[in-house]
């Protein structure tokens, strides 16, 4: 499995980035997953049923299971599994991104817009290998504008890490 970063601030357009690739990784007949971090507490679950009804009373896990999709939901009880766990728990794929988790030794790309007046984020983060953006970015760091899908899906394969296997 390989795996590369998609980072950026907020609103910055990593979830459309990952959106426009997808379709183009499928194409090349990979089978890609995706791992998305968010700072906002969040639930699939829905308060009275089974499954939610299971964690309340303290069930660590619950595995949902239908004919199309599954689906666990882990307690994790304020103390965040690392994203090797994360990777561990997926099944075979070809490629994964992996959108936020800025801090994390791994390849990436920084997404950045203007309009988010954010600041960027490549000068601070080794791993950061060039930013798909709408502005060039200073000192003449690397950049693929964001409407060219196809040099990004070659950047992002090119790039990708092997991740060992255990």
């Amino acid at each position: 499995m390989k795996i590369f970063g998609i980072a950026g601030y907020s609103g910055s357009g990593k979830t459309t980035l990952i959106e426009r690739v997808l379709p183009q990784l499928a194409a090349r007949g990979l089978k890609v997953a995706v791992i998305k971090h968010t700072h906002h507490d969040f639930d699939i679950d829905r308060p009275g049923k089974d499954s939610w009804r299971a964690r309340a009373a303290g069930a660590a896990a619950v595995l949902l299971a239908s004919d199309h999709r599954t689906a666990v939901l882990t307690e994790h009880r304020d103390t965040p599994p690392p994203l090797d766990d994360l990777l561990a728990q997926l099944p075979p794929c070809d490629l994964v991104l992996v959108e936020g988790y800025k801090r994390c030794a791994i390849p990436k790309l920084e997404v950045h817009r203007e309009e988010t007046a954010k600041p960027w984020l490549f000068p601070d983060n080794p791993n950061i290998l060039a930013v798909a953006s709408d502005v060039e970015p200073p000192d003449g760091f690397p950049r693929i504008d964001l409407d060219d899908v196809s040099q990004l899906t070659d950047f992002i394969l090119n790039h990708a890490y092997s991740r060992p296997t255990a």
